[in-house]
């Protein structure tokens, strides 16, 4: 660090502040992950259904006529916000257009199998994770 200049040292410094950012949000993901995979292998003891399934989505929806479109697009919205990103934030790291998937998580569009598995994985999640999700919202909804 000695023969370095100013400048350079100060561009070390930001790299070295970038690595562990990057490092912290690793870590935070694979906690997340963790979490996921806890939450999908511990069963409710009434109804056998994963600890996920026993969410309460009832009171999002009144109606018991939902399409798979809009509960894929209720629950990558549910996802979204829980983990507090933004529409933005998440069509980036999907490789999405902000319009689109916002139009998605309305339920005015239908995704690829290809976008949403892009989607489920910006978000943290595998592509049957956000399945088995859509599933028991399905279920909660219809039963």
């Amino acid at each position: 660090m000695r023969d370095l200049t100013p400048a350079q040292r100060r561009a070390v410094m930001f790299a070295q502040q970038q690595v562990l950012r990057a490092r912290a949000a690793k870590k935070a993901k694979d906690e997340r992950q963790a979490a996921l995979s806890r939450m999908w292998q511990e069963e409710d003891a009434e109804s056998g259904k994963p600890r996920a399934a026993v969410h309460k989505y009832e009171a999002a929806v009144e109606t018991k006529d939902v399409s798979l479109r809009e509960a894929i697009g209720h629950v990558l919205r549910d996802l979204r916000t829980r983990d507090h990103k933004t529409l933005r934030e998440v069509s980036e790291k999907a490789g999405v257009s902000l319009g689109y998937l916002s139009e998605v998580e309305r339920g005015q569009k239908e995704a690829s199998s290809e976008l949403l598995s892009s989607i489920a994985l910006s978000l943290g999640l595998s592509t049957a994770q956000m399945l088995r999700m859509v599933a028991d919202y399905l279920d909660s909804v219809e039963g």
